[in-house]
């Protein structure tokens, strides 16, 4: 990661920090004092911030205090919030205060907030919009929400290519608030031709045309490029933004670092959640009968997987009944099990969401977790064999447990290659169901080997 994208990783973690700051004070006060807090914060936090702060809150606090919130931080604050969070405070507008919302509104934050909003509310927002407005919002409109060109910023500096530099560097100085640094160059018909930089209109006469200043190196972003893509290219292309293309060519506006740092850190929190079976648009105080809602399903999953491993235990009862010692060990084996398959897991979740997993290199990568399962194995077997033997005065039941340990781990290995990119493959999301999968076959696996070499030479 370069220096820029570390400083703003900084800056995002101390934003963070920031937030938390008021929760604590936020939640115990109430009344006035906890308006003039809300006040105080609102005067020191950013909006990103203030929407975090927002749904730090309960749902009754949360509406408490948002009309407290100025005029012009509201549309910021509310896409800065998670879709249900949002919901919660659009929800009990009145129509006075959604009137004024609307007229607010501009292209970029309609899209995000669009989800919440009915289709008659969306048609009043871009009647108030002006005709660049509307344009732009219908363009967005042409891609899905897993492609960059829904998502451009249109805060940019354009230019015609016999512009002279004079006239450049003052557009650029009009254009501070935007935080750029260069401007982009198209024809007639808005395809981009290239980049000045502020460097390099400094450098120039101020009478140049600007053409003669061009960069036309810059490789300018798809609009059909899917999102984590396009996060990946501005992350290595060591500048502060790209701009994004159509399949004309045509300029539709920029990427920027934040945008693609943002999409990044949603991304892996969906994967968080995900693995959770939850959505990371989730509001932290979602209404209890909602949440318990959602959260069923999963365990009603997980309670099928624990019924298929408890199966597979019933078919060794016998065996149980005559043995303790094998109860009281199972769990070391499926635990063993699971932690080197998690492992693997999480490596190759990784390298998909990277790019670094193909099926060109899957047999390699089998080849190398296999080999570091064999090791691990062997290893951990003999250390788990020999305390086995201490404790029970067993050697048949030392060699039982290493071996199920052996083969086990080597099972883990193989399934957290394979299970991920076969989910990948039919286009789930790994990080959604894979850890299931994953420790339904480790403990099925551990348990089945586990007694079944118990019953063969413990009985036998």
């Amino acid at each position: 990661m370069g220096s820029q994208s570390y400083y703003r990783d900084q800056d995002d973690d101390a934003h963070r920090a920031l937030a938390s700051y008021w929760v604590e004070p936020l939640n115990q006060l109430e009344g006035e004092e906890q308006v003039q807090v809300f006040l105080d914060a609102v005067e020191q936090l950013e909006a990103s911030e203030l929407g975090l702060l927002l749904e730090s809150l309960p749902v009754s606090e949360r509406r408490a205090l948002w009309p407290h919130l100025p005029h012009e931080a509201r549309v910021d604050v509310l896409v800065a919030m998670r879709v249900e969070a949002r919901d919660t405070l659009l929800s009990v507008l009145e129509p006075a205060q959604m009137d004024q919302l609307l007229d607010d509104l501009d292209a970029e934050s309609l899209i995000e907030l669009a989800d919440n909003l009915s289709e008659e509310l969306v048609d009043q927002a871009l009647a108030r919009m002006d005709s660049q407005q509307r344009t732009w919002y219908r363009e967005s409109q042409e891609y899905d929400e897993e492609q960059i060109g829904r998502y451009v910023d249109h805060d940019v500096v354009v230019l015609p290519p016999n512009a002279r530099v004079a006239a450049a560097l003052r557009m650029l100085r009009r254009y501070q608030s935007a935080f750029t640094d260069r401007a982009y160059v198209v024809n007639r018909k808005g395809v981009w031709l290239g980049e000045v930089t502020l460097h390099a209109l400094l450098q120039a006469e101020p009478d140049t045309p600007v053409r003669h200043c061009l960069d036309d190196e810059v490789v300018p972003i798809p609009a059909d490029t899917p999102v984590l893509e396009a996060a990946d290219r501005i992350e290595h292309a060591d500048m502060s933004m790209l701009p994004v293309t159509d399949e004309g060519g045509r300029l539709l506006g920029r990427m920027t670092v934040r945008l693609g740092m943002e999409i990044v850190r949603e991304h892996y929190e969906g994967q968080l959640m995900a693995s959770a079976g939850l959505d990371e648009e989730a509001d932290l105080f979602l209404p209890v009968w909602r949440s318990a809602k959602r959260r069923a399903l999963w365990l009603g999953i997980n309670l099928l997987t624990a019924l298929l491993a408890a199966w597979t235990i019933g078919l060794f009862e016998q065996t149980l009944s005559q043995v303790v010692a094998l109860a009281v060990l199972m769990p070391i084996v499926a635990s063993m099990g699971g932690i080197a398959g998690s492992q693997t897991l999480t490596l190759i979740i990784r390298g998909l969401a990277l790019g670094q997993v193909t099926p060109g290199n899957a047999l390699a990568l089998c080849r190398k977790e296999i080999g570091v399962a064999v090791l691990n194995g062997i290893v951990w077997a003999a250390v788990i064999g020999a305390v086995t033997v201490l404790w029970f005065g067993s050697q048949a039941l030392g060699g039982v447990i290493a071996g199920a340990i052996v083969i086990n781990i080597l099972v883990a290995a193989l399934a957290g290659v394979v299970v991920p990119m076969v989910l990948d493959k039919l286009e789930i999301d790994p990080a959604l169901s894979g850890s299931v999968i994953l420790t339904t076959v480790t403990d099925v696996v551990g348990f089945f080997t586990f007694l079944g070499l118990g019953t063969a030479f413990l009985l036998g």
